[in-house]
């Protein structure tokens, strides 16, 4: 009979309702734990410093507490070779090492959202550009035709300890 429900039916449909929910939440998984993704990145570096016109950096000796999140090499365009590794810092902040030899401004704008220069910083006696920005942060040295840039949310004091650990090795 349409038109003759009652609050009865209603109440009767919403547990109906709230049973098969539950029992959709209780028996699927759910992730536990870190929802970051750590990676290995040692098959790309030793691809990037095979194959890279310039020696590519990537830290050696960081603390277990640094978790590779991301890894890319991308040269399919040899005047802008890139080199990307990302990772989570001890107090989960963001922190890249980011290389190319692309022209040097273009390539520091994208890789630091835009972070304006605000002077510089020593690490282990090798002169970094330091940039400020609303989003991220960095250190950046031009040398050879190649720009590093370690960037990311992490403070200046994680971004230090991320370039301090750089090796570079490799290259053309």
């Amino acid at each position: 009979m349409r038109g003759k429900q009652t609050v009865r039916d209603l109440v009767l449909s919403m547990a109906a309702i709230g049973v098969v929910v539950f029992g959709i939440y209780f028996f699927v998984p759910h992730s536990e734990g870190d929802p970051v993704k750590t990676v290995g990145y040692s098959v790309e570096l030793g691809q990037a410093r095979r194959d890279a016109p310039y020696a590519v950096a990537a830290p050696v000796g960081l603390g277990k507490d640094w978790r590779a999140t991301s890894v890319t090499y991308d040269a399919t365009d040899p005047k802008a070779v890139a080199w990307h590794l990302g990772f989570v810092d001890p107090q989960e902040e963001y922190a890249a090492v980011e290389q190319s030899n692309a022209e040097a401004g273009a390539f520091v704008e994208a890789k630091t959202y835009g972070a304006k220069r605000s002077g510089s910083r020593t690490v282990d006696g090798v002169t970094w550009a330091k940039y400020e920005g609303p989003k991220y942060d960095a250190l950046v040295r031009e040398a050879s035709g190649v720009t590093t840039v370690v960037t990311g949310t992490a403070p200046f004091a994680q971004l230090a300890e991320l370039a301090a650990a750089l090796e570079e090795r490799g290259g053309q």
